[in-house]
């Protein structure tokens, strides 16, 4: 039975052709070599393959990070807004107050209260909101509010 691998060691087309030519069917020459190994760029898909995928897996990472990013923004200002409105409902109560319902009302919504200031009858909050876009990476997002009666 003929086997179409000359490189097995079996009888084939290549080691016919080689015998043929002088070379043998046991020895080759340099130039048979070539003729009797396998392919040298077997594998090359695979190692391209794998680059491809890690590509993927970084830009994907990447993009989890900014989207982490720009959804910690979102809850700063909502929480920095809802304290804002907090405070300036409890604004006739004095300053404390208003800057107690602020914090709870930033704390319930994931943020911390870094500044409040009382300002007549309008209530300025600063929230920070704390977020981990990669592991061992903290970053913090921070936003402002203002909230009082209407004026005008």
């Amino acid at each position: 039975m003929r086997h179409p691998h000359a490189w097995w060691g079996g009888r084939g087309p290549n080691t016919e052709r080689h015998a043929a030519e002088g070379h043998g069917a046991e020895g080759h020459g340099a130039e048979g070599l070539d003729d009797c190994r396998p392919d040298a760029q077997r594998g090359g898909a695979t190692l391209l393959l794998l680059a491809l995928g890690l590509v993927f897996v970084l830009v994907g990472t990447f993009g989890a990070a900014v989207a982490a990013a720009g959804m910690a923004a979102q809850r700063a200002a909502v929480a920095a807004d809802l304290g804002a409105l907090a405070g300036a409902a409890r604004a006739l109560d004095g300053d404390s107050v208003a800057c107690a319902s602020a914090a709870d009302i930033a704390q319930r919504n994931a943020g911390r209260l870094v500044d409040c200031l009382l300002d007549g009858l309008d209530v300025l909050v600063t929230v920070e909101v704390a977020f981990t876009p990669l592991p061992g990476l903290t970053r913090v997002a921070a936003s402002t509010a203002r909230a009082g009666p209407v004026r005008g």
